[in-house]
């Protein structure tokens, strides 16, 4: 599967969940692993472990190996430096916006400190 194929929306979606994020912090941790020693180590169901694994797939972030009646599964890392760049996209985006809220809060703030500042001219 070729990184550029898959949409930037849909590996966001796929890390925007913490489970998921445990899960392939647990994959990177073990290079390669099956469903069920995921699901030891997590508070939730092998059957949940397989969901998250299918969106992770879904998105080209992991990728499957059948070992006898196993499945095993590994990162694509070619994949996850994708993700961590698009995250960075979104990041750098908000800091903008939120520096943006903050010069016009400043601005909105200074403008009312000037106005209480300055004498009334009533008789």
């Amino acid at each position: 599967m070729n990184p550029s194929s898959i949409s930037e929306e849909a590996l966001l979606e796929a890390v925007a969940d913490t489970s998921r994020r445990r899960v392939l912090d647990l994959i990177l941790a073990h290079g390669e692993v099956t469903p069920t020693a995921l699901a030891a180590e997590l508070p939730f169901t092998r059957q949940a472990v397989t969901k998250h694994l299918t969106v992770l797939d879904r998105a080209g972030l992991v990728e499957s190996s059948r070992h006898g009646r196993e499945m095993r599964y590994s990162v694509r890392p070619e994949h996850l430096d994708r993700a961590a760049r698009a995250m960075a996209k979104v990041a750098a985006r908000w800091d903008a916006r939120l520096d943006t809220i903050k010069r016009m809060a400043e601005s909105s703030s200074g403008a009312r400190r000037k106005s209480a500042r300055r004498p009334s001219s009533a008789p």
